[in-house]
């Protein structure tokens, strides 16, 4: 298997990108606390958050080692198909990718302006960068939250279309980002 990405297929480092952003993302959202601010920052809940948080500030980091990787690897070739389940799949990805962006990113200007502290797991902590406002930081947060459901949903439509692809089209769009 070769690192960088062929006319058929995704390289090794494509793939684990996806993968591991995919598996991230899916973790994040299981331990994400979830509810009131109060819940959300207590004790209860302390671990859950810093694992949560520690997971969305991965996520992040794979997303901008992923752009940067786009930058010098190009994509394989797409499977003849119809112009739009070309544009559609492109929508997705889009979207997905500022999905990627914007889930860590709000989490982090909510919890700021509602003047918490990043907290990551091995007691990393990162103050906030950004003046006190917790309306605003509030609304950020349920935004988040809304967000984070929402990168689900849209990941939920990729796959599947990815598994008609595989199943019913016999394509090699799923093989292409499969190991092996």
């Amino acid at each position: 298997m070769k690192a960088r990405s062929t006319d058929a297929r995704h390289g090794t480092v494509a793939q684990l990108l996806h993968w591991t952003t995919a598996v991230l993302v899916v973790i994040a959202f299981v331990y994400g606390p979830g509810g009131s601010e109060q819940r959300v920052y207590s004790l209860a809940k302390d671990f859950d958050r810093q694992l949560h948080e520690t997971l969305g500030m991965s996520v992040l980091a794979l997303t901008l080692i992923r752009f940067a990787w786009r930058a010098i690897d190009s994509a394989p070739e797409d499977p003849p198909m119809p112009p739009w389940m070309q544009r559609a799949s492109k929508l997705v990805q889009g979207l997905l990718y500022l999905l990627l962006l914007a889930v860590p990113l709000t989490a982090i200007a909510g919890a700021w302006l509602e003047a918490h502290p990043l907290t990551l797991l091995a007691g990393v902590r990162i103050g906030p960068l950004l003046p006190e406002a917790h309306a605003a930081g509030s609304v950020i947060a349920s935004i988040h939250t809304w967000l984070g459901d929402t990168i689900l949903w849209v990941a939920g439509v990729h796959a599947t279309a990815a598994l008609y692809h595989h199943f019913v089209l016999r394509d090699r769009v799923l093989r292409s980002m499969l190991p092996g």
